[in-house]
């Protein structure tokens, strides 16, 4: 049985979306959760943090935000607009047209870039595609320094 993996190391992974990440602002965190508060987009998000323990200071912050996609589907021709919604405490919906796309991996401009990974093949989208997506949670969160 084949297994799909979507990124090898948080370094390559990190290393490869830096041009994708999202500008915002980290808040303070709770000792001992895994959880990044990173505000960007007008959009609170709660990232499980894939930079380490203590790497992620508060203040400005460049951040990579990764999601698998539960639903990612074509919506039309360009004349919707970007939204990004929280629907749980680190998964999000939204709209958005995609940037990059590759076998099973694509970055979505919705409100803040996302890296959204897929265990099927993205071979329906193209550069320039707008889609609906759905995220699993958790969100993961790779801090550019």
């Amino acid at each position: 049985m084949a297994f799909m993996v979507l990124e090898s190391s948080a370094e390559e992974f990190t290393t490869r979306y830096a041009a994708h990440a999202a500008q915002g602002v980290l808040y303070p965190g709770v000792e001992g959760s895994p959880l990044l508060e990173f505000e960007a987009g007008g959009v609170v998000l709660y990232l499980f943090d894939r930079s380490g323990p203590y790497a992620a200071l508060p203040g400005p912050a460049r951040m990579v935000v990764h999601a698998v996609a539960k639903v990612l589907e074509v919506v039309g021709s360009g004349e919707e607009s970007e939204s990004l919604t929280t629907t749980g405490i680190s998964s999000v919906e939204g709209v958005g047209y995609v940037v990059q796309v590759s076998r099973n991996v694509c970055v979505v401009q919705a409100r803040v870039p996302l890296v959204l990974g897929s265990f099927t093949a993205l071979s329906q989208l193209s550069v320039g595609d707008w889609v609906r997506f759905d995220s699993e949670a958790p969100l993961h969160g790779f801090l550019i320094s």
